[in-house]
């Protein structure tokens, strides 16, 4: 089955968000309605205020985990709707907690009622502190169910169940994408991810803080490469009835982070170390082999690319005047 061409009516729930609003961005540039559906606890209107004239563009404040207000039917709902970095979910874990299960059910019933195509958002966060590594879909993780992380971890691991009920009593064609470390143009610059934390400290002549012995990896997702394998999971004809990875494979220890970071912003202060969070992953890596052969998808921009344009965009926002030289790729690849 195939959603073809024709013009879709599309529900982006945590559309105001930094995945969200990119995600909003690409379905408009293809010709679709979107209604955006942001609570704007960590959502940003600056994200879509310039969509804000677009005549197939709508937005509706509201909180999935409340009962949801009428909006009419959709073809397909995304729903990228929760706080994702650590700071943020832990400040009201209830909430969080909440938004993973009664708003992902609130969700699918929607999609239940139209017979919307869905595709749940989950994250990397379902494998905890790995034991397999890279990780591939069929590992089953190896989370703290009771620790200050577990909010999250378990709400997106409940909110997978849901959807994975939903279509084998045949109610909903749900999709679910695990979502690995992702970067790029509008993150927060006080979300607490790694990413932008190095980014804003370094720009603003700070010392660079790094957590642990900066030894743990990661691996990121430019966030273009991240919304097209959105867009194919949701196109693809055939409904995978598993999870998939999607996210870059490159692996990074944070050490090597902060490097590139410094290299991009020579005005960064020193490196101090501070105690690991409870529960951080040591390690974090996708296996893709299931996005490739399904999707035909992978990521092409490396991350001394990807680095750039946000590093730019938070010299923007921080009001930095003047830049540094950026090196060109290819100087960058004679580099390392």
């Amino acid at each position: 089955m195939s959603n073809g061409d024709k013009k879709k009516r599309v529900l982006v729930a945590g559309g105001a968000g930094f995945i969200g609003s990119h995600l909003c961005d690409a379905l408009l540039r293809q010709g679709h309605e979107v209604v955006c559906l942001d609570s704007f606890l960590t959502g940003s209107h600056q994200n879509v205020d310039p969509l804000e004239n677009h005549p197939d563009f709508t937005l509706v404040e509201a909180d999935i985990s409340q009962t949801l207000p009428p909006m009419g039917r959709f073809d397909e709902i995304y729903n990228l709707a929760s706080a994702a970095s650590p700071p943020r979910y832990q400040a009201d874990p209830v909430h969080t907690m909440m938004t993973g299960v009664v708003g992902t059910n609130n969700l699918l019933e929607l999609a239940a009622r139209c017979g919307a195509r869905f595709l749940q958002a989950s994250t990397s966060e379902v494998y905890g502190d790995p034991q397999v590594h890279p990780q591939p879909e069929d590992y089953l993780g190896n989370v703290n169910c009771t620790g200050p992380r577990a909010c999250y971890d378990e709400a997106k691991r409940a909110g997978e169940t849901l959807c994975f009920d939903y279509l084998r009593r045949g109610s909903v064609d749900a999709r679910v994408v695990r979502i690995f470390n992702t970067y790029g143009p509008r993150m927060q610059a006080d979300d607490g991810r790694i990413v932008s934390n190095l980014i804003t400290q370094a720009l603003k002549g700070e010392p660079l803080t790094i957590y642990g012995t900066g030894e743990q990896t990661r691996s990121f997702c430019y966030v273009d490469d991240l919304v097209r394998g959105l867009l194919a999971l949701m196109n693809v004809g055939e409904t995978p009835r598993s999870p998939v990875n999607l996210g870059n494979p490159g692996e990074f220890t944070i050490n090597e982070l902060a490097r590139l970071v410094r290299e991009r912003v020579p005005a960064a202060g020193p490196t101090v170390h501070m105690p690991l969070p409870q529960d951080d992953p040591q390690k974090r890596r996708p296996d893709i082999t299931r996005a490739k052969e399904l999707l035909g998808w992978e990521p092409v921009v490396p991350l001394v690319e990807g680095l750039e344009p946000t590093i730019a965009y938070f010299a923007l926002e921080l009001g930095v005047e003047a830049m540094p030289k950026m090196p060109t790729p290819d100087e960058v690849r004679k580099s390392v």
